[in-house]
């Protein structure tokens, strides 16, 4: 469980890795507490502002590296997000920073796929779908924003792998869940909360 504080830290590490990478000035030595050593999983979204147009989101779904070190390399990587042409100068005060820091994902096991729509919480769960050398991942917050159901949460997460939506119907194709606490900015450089999912 992260506090509010810890939110604000992570948004402010995310921002200062962002200016690094686009301004190409030193990245500050910001001292972080304990828990931020610890290997954890963590996601850095960037949007427009106003708008709250998607411009980057990159990040690591499992606890591969210290938590300080997922977030600077994640959002370093965010400014570079491949779908999206790189993010410049003039544009690092029209964006917003959000921060989702993961659990580890957690396999589901079922007998039959269709279980799967009871066991996945739309605001509480994120996804991630594997088959063959496919994978694809969606944020807790993503079906929330978009008004998904749990079939429509599996069909795009399905997409998102490259597969077909009803991919997940097949017992061959691997789910597993994982939780998140999302913090970010109300305005660009402004106050950082806690955003509060549905279900959540």
């Amino acid at each position: 469980m992260y506090e509010e504080e810890d939110g604000a830290l992570a948004v402010r590490l995310a921002r200062a890795s962002i200016d690094n990478a686009v301004k190409r000035i030193p990245m500050p030595d910001i001292p972080v507490p304990e828990k931020f050593l610890a290997e954890s999983g963590a996601f850095v979204t960037l949007s427009t502002y106003p708008k709250h147009e998607l411009r980057g989101c990159i990040g690591y779904p499992g606890p591969y590296f210290p938590l300080k070190e997922a977030l600077v390399r994640a959002a370093r990587e965010a400014t570079r997000d491949p779908r999206f042409k790189p993010l410049k100068d003039n544009e690092l005060d029209g964006i917003t920073v959000e921060v989702s820091l993961l659990t580890p994902p957690v396999p589901l096991a079922v007998k039959n796929p269709k279980d799967y729509l009871t066991q996945i919480k739309i605001g509480h769960h994120g996804l991630i779908v594997e088959r063959g050398g496919f994978s694809g991942l969606l944020l807790p917050q993503v079906p929330v924003e978009q008004g998904w159901g749990v079939e429509e949460f599996l069909a795009y997460t399905c997409k998102k792998a490259g597969l077909f939506g009803d991919a997940w119907q097949d017992p061959k194709t691997k789910l597993s869940t994982f939780t998140g606490e999302v913090f970010g900015e109300e305005k660009p450089r402004g106050t950082v909360t806690r955003k509060v999912l549905d279900g959540a």
